[in-house]
């Protein structure tokens, strides 16, 4: 052959080869004039392949997407070198029909959608005709099908676009080979095969979480590497979640239900939000474990991301991660989801609707006590005997000012300023004060166990260095944190407050004023934000140029140190937007207003006091955090304390 002849065949060199071969063409230098043209769709596929495949893991997602679309109650992900080398998806599907093969392999070519009122409005998990494109064009890719009235399957060769008769069941096979192979410089971007296996993983437990009633498995090397089974009937979301996230995330969070007030046309809720959240105690220091769907679509969503954690606000601790699988229904109109090739991004047309939706679901899910409901399920254990509730009798109980080393802080609001009586349950045969003679000892432990109340928190039975409360339940022993404990008890009841009608807190004027000398930034303050302050039920007025006078506080803390309180409150309002500051920020303000209120270490507690603190605790949300996100109080079982003593063994 001569050296400019031309070989045979060179002009049936595939356009993949052919793109490969022009990418290594010098680009032209600046200022050059080239012609506008249109670009080769085999390049307007591959810049398309950008957006919508940037690893292994995202062929994975968009196939078990057409799987689910197509009625799949069963999907195989098949992997080697993490996907790189093979990606093979086999569901059991409706299948293709064997016309509509090659058609399915062109850009923007769908059965999704037909018209603007089907985009604006998608109920499918793919809608866009451009993923199977896309792959085609930078892998190897063949398709196998079969639908149920066709005596065999058939097979699609994307390269050649040949069709051939093949044999298989009911659904289809995607096979992808040799992903980035016409796009080399985009291979040498993945990662080690482990870690792109571990993003394929992560992307088939995403579609399992919110698709209980499908079976997932996933084979790497020839090796079963996960595997979910399809569960039915009403725990089958539970079931999917403990499978997937462990048994210690259903365990440690709490179901969460929710309805919007506002209707659909169908009569359906605008907004239905569902699933369950994880406990303060349970959070993590990654955002690992967060999982949002929105009408059965995993996003990330930076409206949903804010609404749960700002649910978690004054529950959690420093900068720890909640962990959720929450998820959202809406009518389809009214989301868009067509935001983003890769469908992971969504926009809400009322993203305030959407945002108070799933903050309010969230809160309510995680307000009730723990206490409370651990209670309820030991009840329900064949191993825990509750007590008959004719054992149990109503008394009133009045803290004893005599009692306290100082005056005593109000665990109830009291208009007059005076401690509180409070409604309590108690045994009939209450445990005395003083400790029992040493001849009843050895009867001791039966009539504790008799009298033990049906309390979550128990019975109080010390003070442990004027710290900690020890109460005795029907699990084992309570300790409780005594601070953190009213400090929570005292913020939920000025935030209750604070969400009245009148959006003030209760005050109360003192006899005589407290007089403090001030800085001047603390009398700039003071006068600024005169009305803030008289919403938070604090009245501070100039006494001098250099003298404040605190004149009414919160009802609440009435017997607290109001020079104190208002010192606290003026600094933080000093920091903030005086004019929002309720808006934006009124509960770091009445979480430091209830620190100072709250009853301090050290503080001599008597056994009625003690009881009264866990009865407030077993009645307010939130309790078993403190404002700051640390726990409130810790069971140790009986369990527990036997093995500390070796006992049985």
């Amino acid at each position: 052959m001569g050296q400019g002849a031309t070989p045979a065949g060179a002009g049936a060199l595939s356009p993949k080869i052919r793109a490969v071969t022009n990418a290594s063409l010098p680009s032209p230098l600046p200022g050059t004039r080239r012609p506008i043209r249109d670009l080769p769709d085999e390049l307007i596929s591959q810049i398309a392949a950008g957006e919508v495949v940037e690893r292994p893991a995202s062929v994975v997602r968009e196939l078990v997407d057409n799987a689910l679309d197509a009625g799949a109650r069963q999907v195989t992900v098949r992997l080697m070198a993490g996907g790189v080398r093979l990606i093979l998806v086999e569901d059991d599907g409706l299948g293709i029909p064997r016309e509509e093969l090659p058609v399915a392999l062109r850009r923007h070519a769908t059965s999704k959608i037909a018209s603007l009122q089907d985009l604006e409005a998608v109920g499918t998990m793919g809608f866009r005709g451009e993923a199977l494109a896309a792959i085609n064009s930078i892998a190897d890719m063949s398709l196998l099908s079969r639908t149920m009235d066709t005596e065999h399957a058939w097979q699609l060769d994307g390269r050649t676009g040949e069709l051939t008769p093949a044999a298989r069941n009911r659904g289809t096979s995607v096979e992808v080979r040799e992903l980035f192979y016409a796009t080399p410089a985009r291979r040498k971007f993945l990662k080690t095969d482990a870690t792109e296996l571990a993003h394929c993983i992560e992307a088939v437990r995403r579609h399992a979480l919110v698709r209980p009633d499908v079976g997932f498995a996933i084979w790497h090397e020839g090796k079963l590497v996960e595997q979910w089974r399809a569960c039915s009937g009403a725990s089958a979301h539970e079931q999917r979640l403990a499978d997937v996230l462990g048994s210690d995330f259903v365990a440690q969070s709490v179901a969460v239900q929710y309805e919007s007030t506002a209707r659909r046309a169908d009569g359906q809720p605008a907004v239905r939000v569902w699933g369950r959240a994880g406990i303060p105690d349970a959070a993590r220091s990654r955002a690992d474990q967060q999982f949002a769907y929105v009408n059965g679509r995993f996003v990330r969503d930076k409206v949903l991301t804010h609404a749960a954690r700002s649910a978690y606000e004054d529950v959690l601790h420093g900068h720890r991660q909640p962990v959720y699988a929450l998820y959202i229904e809406m009518d389809p109109a009214r989301v868009d989801v067509n935001v983003h090739p890769t469908k992971i991004e969504v926009r809400f047309r009322d993203s305030r609707e959407v945002h108070q939706a799933v903050r309010y679901a969230t809160e309510d899910a995680l307000a009730p006590p723990r206490a409370a409901l651990a209670a309820q399920a030991d009840a329900l254990s064949p191993e825990i005997s509750p007590l008959p509730a004719t054992e149990i009798i109503k008394e009133k109980l009045a803290f004893a000012q005599q009692g306290w080393s100082q005056p005593p802080i109000n665990l109830s609001a009291n208009q007059g300023g005076r401690v509180a009586d409070f409604e309590a349950t108690w045994p009939a045969r209450s445990a005395p004060s003083s400790p029992a003679p040493a001849a009843n000892l050895e009867a001791a432990p039966s009539a504790a166990a008799d009298s033990l109340p049906a309390w979550p928190l128990g019975r109080a039975i010390a003070q442990l260095q004027g710290i900690y409360v020890l109460a005795e339940n029907a699990q084992g022993l309570v300790i409780v944190d005594m601070h953190a404990a009213h400090e929570r008890i005292v913020y939920e009841r000025l935030k209750s407050q604070l969400d009245t009608a009148t959006a003030r807190i209760a005050s109360q004027p003192l006899l005589i004023p407290a007089t403090f000398a001030a800085s001047p930034q603390e009398v700039a303050t003071a006068e600024a934000c005169a009305e803030t302050l008289g919403t938070l039920g604090l009245e501070i007025t100039a006494f001098s140029p250099r003298t404040l006078a605190v004149r009414a506080v919160p009802t609440s803390l009435a017997l607290g140190d109001a020079v104190e309180l208002a010192r606290s409150v003026l600094a933080e309002l000093a920091q903030m937007d005086s004019s929002s500051v309720v808006q934006r920020a009124h509960n770091e303000l009445l979480s430091t207003m209830a620190c100072h209120g709250a009853v301090r270490a050290n503080r001599r507690l008597n056994l009625d006091e003690m009881n009264a603190l866990l009865r407030q605790m077993e009645a307010t949300e939130r309790s078993d955090q403190c404002n700051h996100g640390r726990p409130t109080w810790r069971q140790i079982s009986i369990k527990e304390l036997d093995g500390l003593f070796m006992r049985g063994r």
